[in-house]
């Protein structure tokens, strides 16, 4: 009889399958501590801080994540799954109109951000510059979801959606970019931000619609912006004032 077929054998399997599980609860636990304490320390707290907050000593953190980095990108993997995408996916799923199906799902990401922007900072300081992976994944999951958004809406309307997922990852790397940014300067409010990053994105939309998604009839247009003197702008004075 073999080891792994004697009963000594099974033991150490089923010892080591429940260390493995213990190891991966522990971790969860501790993921959640983290989060907690970067809600009461704020986005720059350090190892020692967080380990203080949660009520175990850095060594114990270090048994269960390699480094900071380790720890960084579990929470943000957390984060991601438990809060934003949630919110996103409820954005998306309620039966709104165009306009407002894109000015919600925006807002979903603002405010989620907004709400949360110890851990954001948390996560985007100790972890995208050297590890891309899980952020890389999250941009990956959120571009699929606004593509086929994107591919539903667009087949109600006979557009083409070869440019689908470009398009998605446009939007979703540029309002990314933008909140990160407007995290950072805070020159505007919340609302206000939502209003600009609206306005872009519904034009991108509008566009979209407009040319009917063919790259080949967009290219064969005459291209000029519309003349203020025309009325383009609410409130553009005319000749005729």
């Amino acid at each position: 009889m073999d080891a792994a077929a004697s009963p000594r054998g099974g033991r150490e399997d089923g010892r080591k399958r429940r260390w493995q599980q213990h190891k991966i609860d522990r971790r969860e636990e501790l993921v959640d501590g983290t989060l907690a304490a970067i809600r009461a320390r704020g986005g720059d707290a350090g190892m020692d801080e967080i380990a203080a907050e949660i009520g175990v000593s850095k060594t114990v953190l270090y048994r269960y994540f390699s480094d900071k980095l380790d720890l960084t990108r579990a929470t943000m993997e957390r984060f991601i799954e438990t809060t934003l995408m949630p919110r996103i996916y409820e954005a998306i799923s309620d039966d709104l109109d165009e306009y407002q199906l894109v000015r919600n799902t925006l807002a979903a990401y603002v405010h989620t951000v907004d709400s949360d922007t110890d851990v954001y900072r948390f996560i985007m300081g100790n972890g995208s510059a050297t590890d891309t992976s899980t952020l890389a994944d999250f941009e990956k999951l959120f571009a699929q979801v606004v593509s086929a958004v994107i591919i539903d809406k667009a087949f109600d309307r006979g557009v083409q959606t070869e440019g689908a997922m470009l398009w998605a990852y446009v939007l979703v790397g540029g309002v990314q970019l933008a909140t990160d940014w407007w995290i950072t300067n805070r020159t505007m409010s919340s609302e206000e931000m939502l209003d600009y990053l609206t306005m872009m994105a519904w034009s991108a939309v509008e566009g979209m619609v407009r040319t009917g998604g063919d790259r080949h009839w967009f290219n064969a247009q005459q291209h000029s912006l519309p003349d203020p003197e025309n009325g383009a702008k609410p409130g553009a004075q005319t000749s005729a004032s």
